[in-house]
């Protein structure tokens, strides 16, 4: 396969992965705590194939990474007692198959057995023992102020953590809008409760997806990938009507 063809795959199977990217921001447009999601490229410089002339490298589009704009979504009041969300910086902390992972989805509740856990059943951790939070089914009125303490008849009964991650680049997706985060070298590196959250009750974080922007960003691949796909035709021709000439010749 030559140069151009090698060219234009490498740009159209970037652009099929940034329409996945995209698709699946679009699905998640309404879910709690969701992070718009990007692809990031970088340019792969190769050899070409050899020739008496021209560049001696080309460069190739490669995929590098994914980055993530974790600004604050809109709160939506729910008036749901368990249901919280962050304003400003930081994540929940839940268990989850024996690991912490992190997340901005405030939906939480009480389960059969007095703790609070997310929508999935996995325990909200305390900020400060970093344990599940435990409830008495039978107190009365529960509320959670905002720091985060989780308040039962006017006794502090857990506090809802929320931690700071220094290094976000350092997060793995782990699905339902959590991450987990690598053990840390040093300590001091890993994610540390906030002491001052601004946590709000009865609130839930939407995505921060804006749907017009992502069916735009949808519409601009597909033109882009109509346009490789042009090139690629055009210099499959030109292969073709070269071949034919040298038979001629």
């Amino acid at each position: 396969m030559d140069n151009a063809l090698m060219i234009g795959l490498t740009r159209q199977m970037t652009l099929r992965r940034s329409m996945d990217v995209v698709a699946n921001n679009i699905a998640n447009a309404n879910t709690a705590g969701f992070k718009v999601e990007q692809l990031l490229l970088e340019n792969a410089p190769a050899r070409t194939a050899e020739h008496s002339d021209g560049p001696s490298q080309l460069q190739y589009v490669n995929t590098w990474g994914m980055g993530r704009d974790f600004s604050q979504g809109a709160l939506d009041y729910t008036g749901r007692p368990f249901d919280v969300a962050i304003e400003g910086e930081g994540f929940f902390a839940v268990e989850s198959n024996g690991e912490i992972q992190y997340t901005r989805d405030g939906r939480f509740h009480m389960d059969a057995n007095g703790q609070l856990v997310a929508a999935d059943g996995s325990p909200v951790l305390d900020g400060f023992t970093r344990a599940p939070i435990l409830l008495d089914p039978n107190a009365g009125n529960t509320a959670i102020v905002e720091s985060g303490a989780v308040m039962q008849d006017g006794m502090e009964v857990g506090r809802v953590g929320v931690f700071e991650i220094a290094n976000r680049a350092d997060m793995s997706k782990q699905g339902n809008g959590r991450y987990s985060v690598p053990p840390a070298d040093n300590p001091g590196d890993e994610p540390q409760p906030i002491d001052a959250p601004n946590v709000q009750q009865g609130f839930v974080e939407q995505s921060n997806v804006q749907s017009i922007v992502e069916i735009t960003d949808m519409m601009t691949i597909m033109r882009s990938y109509q346009s490789v796909s042009k090139f690629l035709q055009q210099a499959e021709d030109l292969n073709k009507r070269a071949i034919e000439r040298l038979g001629k010749v």
